[in-house]
């Protein structure tokens, strides 16, 4: 069995609308203890990430506690919006989870960070069967990977999370076939 932590990111800095380069706040950075805390004694095997800042700082206390490398994989970064910051946020997102085709000019779909996410994800679990693994991520990406699993993880699910940072998903699979989904609050 593949055991796989999808750890979605501390609280970044909206102030930076570059998503590349959005870093935690100083909360944000206190909250990485929690990421560190939860996954001590998960036996990990590899770490890997999304390009963006705030995922990476949000494992990397961890990873430095376990003298680990972080392997950046391009494809489990979040979904790209546009070109311009989105005012109502929420407004958008129900439209991208009620047509998962939706998208702005020079944006992506749900449908198309699911299949870049699941795509990655696969690749992952092909040639690291039977370990334990850490990535760090983003709401919405994951959202699309539980969404795939479980077609019944929608907006409404989204909406529940979408302020929870730090967040993790531990999904267990029997080769690509996910058996089990369990999702941490690390806040209670």
């Amino acid at each position: 069995m593949t055991t796989v932590y999808f750890v979605r990111h501390a609280t970044p800095n909206f102030n930076n609308h570059d998503d590349l380069t959005r870093e935690l706040t100083t909360q944000g950075m206190k909250d990485r203890e929690l990421v560190t805390a939860f996954l001590q004694d998960k036996e990990i095997d590899f770490i890997f990430s999304s390009p963006y800042k705030r995922a990476v700082d949000t494992i990397e206390e961890f990873a430095d506690a376990q003298k680990m490398a972080i392997t950046v994989i391009h494809d489990f970064r979040e979904r790209k919006i546009g070109n311009a910051w989105i005012e109502n946020f929420d407004k958008f997102c129900k439209e991208q989870w009620e047509d998962f085709d939706f998208k702005l000019s020079a944006g992506e779909s749900l449908r198309e960070v699911q299949e870049r996410n699941i795509c990655a994800l696969n690749q992952v679990l092909e040639t690291y069967a039977d370990k334990n693994i850490v990535i760090g991520s983003h709401g919405t990406a994951i959202s699309t990977i539980i969404h795939y699993f479980d077609p019944s993880f929608g907006y409404n699910e989204y909406d529940q999370i979408k302020n929870l940072m730090p967040w993790i998903v531990r999904f267990s699979f029997d080769g690509n076939r996910c058996i089990e989904i369990k999702k941490y609050n690390l806040f209670q």
